[in-house]
């Protein structure tokens, strides 16, 4: 069974983060510039703090209107942020990410943030997973007949 730890493996370890003070303006550019769905905000210790989205904005937009792009990471980001650890199983990541209904996930390691993924990370390990299950399938079936 696939880990997170083995997706980190493949896509790397580098996480994009703003400050909390960040105008979402800035916010947005980024995640443009990074080609990213989401940005982990961290304190001048940092700490991760919470996690703006596309989605946050887009939903601040249709209740903001423009207003939202002169909002803080600080005013718009969910700061209750789950998180996985690498020995997290993709199903498990999956279950996690469904329930909750998020596209991101930032993974912990003995406290220490070290990477994030995305929903797309995930389920590009699932399929992968299936793949390499269906070879070993067939092969298996090849080989008896």
């Amino acid at each position: 069974m696939t880990t997170i730890a083995a997706i980190l493996k493949h896509k790397g370890y580098a996480i994009t983060t703003v400050e909390p003070a960040a105008h979402i303006s800035t916010v947005a550019r980024t995640l443009a510039d990074h080609h990213i769905g989401a940005v982990l905000v961290m304190d001048r210790a940092g700490q991760m703090i919470g996690i703006v989205s596309e989605r946050d904005i887009v939903l601040s937009l249709a209740a903001h209107g423009n207003r939202t792009m002169d909002m803080t990471a600080a005013q718009l980001m969910t700061s209750e942020v789950h998180v996985v650890r690498p020995e997290t199983s993709v199903n498990e990541a999956m279950q996690t990410m469904t329930a909750g209904h998020f596209r991101h996930l930032p993974v912990v390691d003995h406290g220490r943030l070290v990477g994030l993924i995305s929903i797309g990370d995930v389920v590009k390990a699932r399929i992968v997973d299936a793949d390499t299950a269906v070879d070993s399938l067939t092969a298996y079936v090849a080989g008896s007949a």
